[in-house]
Formats: C-alpha cells, sequence, structure tokens
C-alpha cells in the first residue's frame, strides 16, 4: 500500500511538473524576436515529380511536356495562434518560382528574414501582382520590376506582368508536339487575375531566433488545367495570354493547385 500512494504521489509531481513546464512554454516571452522561414516549393504532376521534357497526360486524353515553368508569389502573410496576422515586409514581398532554379530536391526555395518570431498556424500568399503595387508604377515596383523583365515576365504587347508561364509542346489525337503557352496575368486595370491562396499549416511552424523552420509547399500542375473547371488545348488553351474569358479559369484552377505537405521546425 505504501509503495502504491509513493508511486501515486510520484506521478501527480511529475503531471504538475509536466503542466507548468508546458504553462511556462505558452507563456514564452518572444516580444523583440525575429527569426527566418523557408518556403520550399515543390512543383509536380498528381503524385508525380515535375521534369523539364517529360510527358504528362490530361484526363481528356490529352498530353503536354514543358521547357518553362515560372510564377509570380507576393504578399506573404502568416496567421498565428492567437489570430495576430504578420505580414511580411511590402517592398520585399514579390518573388518568382523558377523551376529551372530549384535544387536537386526539385524545390524552389524562398527564404523570408527577420519574420516576428510566433507560433503560426496558416499561410496566406497571392499569385501574381496586386492591383496595389501595380498602381505604385514603374519606381514602385523597386527591383522587382528589372527582375520581371529579365526572366521574361512582362507583357511584350501590353502593360502588366505575366503571372504564370507555363511553354512546352501538346498532343491532342492527330496533333502532335504542337507549341503551348500558357501565360496567365493581368492586363493593367481593365483585367485582374491576381488571385489569394491560403493554406492551414499541418502543425505549428515556430519562428525563433535560433530556429529556421520550413514549409514545404506541394504545386499540382494538373490542376491548371484540370483543376475547378477542365480545359481542353485543342479548343484553345494551348494559347493562353489576355483572353477575358480563358485567364481567369486559368486563375481560379491556379487558386488551388497549392498544398502545404509538411513542416519541419528546424
Amino acid at each position: 500500500m505504501k509503495i502504491t500512494k509513493i508511486a501515486f504521489a510520484l506521478l501527480l509531481c511529475i503531471t504538475i511538473i509536466s503542466c507548468s513546464s508546458d504553462d511556462d512554454s505558452s507563456q514564452e516571452d518572444l516580444a523583440g524576436q525575429k527569426g527566418a522561414l523557408v518556403l520550399k516549393f515543390d512543383n509536380g504532376v498528381d503524385d508525380q515529380d515535375f521534369i523539364f521534357g517529360t510527358t504528362y497526360n490530361k484526363s481528356n486524353g490529352e498530353s503536354y511536356k514543358l521547357d518553362v515553368l515560372k510564377y509570380i508569389i507576393s504578399n506573404i502573410r502568416l496567421t498565428d495562434n492567437n489570430g495576430n496576422i504578420y505580414n511580411y515586409p511590402s517592398q520585399d514581398n514579390i518573388f518568382i518560382v523558377d523551376e529551372a532554379n530549384g535544387n536537386n530536391a526539385g524545390e524552389v526555395w524562398v527564404v523570408l528574414n527577420d519574420v516576428d518570431a510566433a507560433n503560426y498556424t496558416s499561410i496566406s500568399f497571392g499569385v501574381g501582382v496586386d492591383q496595389d503595387r501595380f498602381a505604385l508604377g514603374a519606381e514602385g515596383q523597386g527591383d522587382f520590376l528589372e527582375t520581371a523583365q529579365d526572366a521574361g515576365m512582362l507583357w511584350s504587347w501590353a502593360t502588366g506582368y505575366r503571372f504564370v508561364r507555363l511553354d512546352g509542346t501538346f498532343s491532342s489525337g492527330a496533333t502532335i508536339d504542337a507549341p503551348l503557352n500558357v501565360h496567365m496575368g493581368s492586363v493593367g486595370t481593365a483585367l485582374d487575375n491576381y488571385r489569394e491562396v491560403n493554406l492551414v499549416l499541418p502543425n505549428t511552424v515556430r519562428v525563433r531566433e535560433n530556429l529556421q523552420p520550413e514549409i514545404h509547399i506541394k504545386a499540382d500542375l494538373s490542376k491548371v488545367f484540370d483543376g475547378s473547371t477542365s480545359v481542353n488545348f485543342i479548343d484553345g488553351y494551348d494559347q493562353v495570354h489576355t483572353d477575358e474569358v480563358e485567364t481567369p479559369i486559368i486563375a481560379n484552377n491556379i487558386m488551388h493547385m497549392f498544398e502545404v505537405h509538411h513542416v519541419h521546425n528546424n
């Protein structure tokens, strides 16, 4: 009986200490702390890794292969476990995810520096350039305008950015290896195809001055063509540029191609 009572007392002490430890963790003082956060964009097609020059099939029997794959990500913001929203500084909050710059694992890293320390539970970002940023004009775009120009992400015949650029070839029936160019974007203020993506994190991302967490974001390119709306290359979706019907459909499909696969709190 004494052994049982002693064991119970020890268990009670351990429980109290454990609870106290959890309380201390939840009350951690993060004021003034900043840290780095890595977003790892990993492009694929369904459950396959994306590889340039590889043939991928669509639901309607058409197929395609790409030699250019890039898109603009902007307006990254994070929401913590208390509902507070952290917006990455606007001037630096725009990036080009270019598959050609991927590492050996096929990931394109976007590194966010000096992020406010917190326990983040969701992430949001835009695909493309929003109207407020565009309205700042050439000077307000900072270095990104030149970056986009060098990357071929500006229209050559219209005002505005290409948000997504997919170049390659497609096959459909008797049509074999015909040119495929999907260039979705906005045209000034006349056609706004900027879209927001909101993703819940599978576990808390702990940004700290001594940690560099990583959010692994999968981008499923199959959803560009077989997403909310399925499109056929042979029906005109082989050349998508500034059409006011085609580009919003592609933009809406692209909204749903991203998901958080996993998180590392390093």
